[in-house]
């Protein structure tokens, strides 16, 4: 069994997972020269069992790790969070962890785990070099966390990134039977904690198409982020964010990373930004790996599809009129340049 004392004291060891019945937090050992790779942090597999350790919750907050600085990018799926948060992560000045599975165990049972939250951020706020500062992006099923993640650490920053409503929707079509099912599960989960009365009974709600239930979990993501960046929620002010469309970030990268290294006051100056801006992650799929102009023909057979371009416009005009009775406008302008 790992000594909670090697797992302080060694910033490799990353929380990945929680279980709530045996109270314990199971930690994974990553090197620092692994944490940038394709991929989630939440699907990687350990290299061998002693790059596992499993460790009872008051061991965990009993733990006191040399915390980092820690920010976040959250955002609403589909939109270049993952190639974000990678584009970041350089040695000795920004950690890019993409999406730990931690914060998703944790959002799994918000009560019950709560007390671990403080220690968990604090795990994942550690530096491997002297100034390094880390980016961590959860899993949008996890945004339910922001405003106790926010409060926990007073001086972390937020990236709200998102995009427009029609490349939602293309790709939660272009993932099939799983895409839409996720698209419902996403609605289900944004209503229980940042849901609104849509003035639907329980029989329309059940009767939406795939696409509008999607959309609508899209909206909900929307509004839950412009009650951010308003100040209106858990009284965390709205200066800690800045929101970002993630097309804008493909055609504008440098003057994207300069501006996230402005905000969060990042040692990247003009040349750094350009580095950034041309590195290998670029030209590989953040998800999948290998080449992205591999998975090209895959995004421009939405493209050639009529029928569902037709259905795409017409939940786009009914959740138009949605957002315009709501006094909402969505997409949430770009604040971040």
């Amino acid at each position: 069994m790992t000594d909670p004392r090697t797992i302080e004291a060694d910033p490799s060891w990353l929380p990945h997972r929680v279980d709530v019945s045996r109270r314990t937090v199971e930690l994974m050992r990553i090197p620092r020269s692994e944490l940038g790779k394709t991929g989630f942090l939440a699907d990687r597999k350990p290299s061998s069992k002693a790059d596992v350790a499993i460790i009872g919750w008051d061991d965990v907050r009993a733990m006191r790790v040399e915390t980092g600085k820690l920010h976040f990018i959250f955002h609403t799926a589909f939109c270049r969070s993952t190639l974000l948060v990678r584009a970041l992560d350089r040695p000795g000045v920004c950690i890019g962890l993409n999406e730990p599975g931690i914060l998703a165990s944790l959002a799994g049972n918000v009560e019950a785990t709560k007390p671990l939250v403080k220690p968990v951020l604090q795990l994942l706020s550690r530096a491997h070099e002297p100034g390094e500062a880390v980016f961590v992006k959860p899993s949008n099923m996890a945004n339910m966390l922001i405003p106790g993640m926010l409060n926990t650490m007073p001086e972390a920053r937020a990236i709200l990134m998102s995009n427009a409503l029609p490349k939602f929707l293309g790709s939660v079509a272009k993932r099939g039977l799983l895409g839409r099912r996720w698209g419902r599960e996403l609605f289900l989960a944004l209503q229980s904690y940042a849901g609104m009365d849509f003035g639907m009974s329980s029989r329309e709600l059940f009767a939406m198409s795939d696409m509008q239930a999607a959309a609508l979990a899209w909206f909900l993501g929307q509004r839950w982020f412009l009650l951010h960046m308003q100040g209106q929620v858990a009284g965390i002010s709205g200066d800690r964010f800045r929101s970002l469309d993630g097309d804008r970030f493909n055609a504008e990268r440098v003057k994207t990373i300069a501006a996230i290294a402005d905000f969060a006051e990042l040692e990247i100056d003009q040349a750094g930004a350009e580095e950034l801006a041309h590195a290998d992650v670029f030209d590989e799929h953040s998800k999948l790996g290998g080449a992205q102009a591999a998975h090209e023909d895959e995004d421009n057979m939405l493209a050639r599809d009529a029928k569902l371009a037709e259905e795409i416009g017409q939940v786009e005009q009914w959740v138009g009129m949605i957002a315009q009775q709501a006094g909402l406008a969505i997409p949430m302008k770009q604040s971040l340049f």
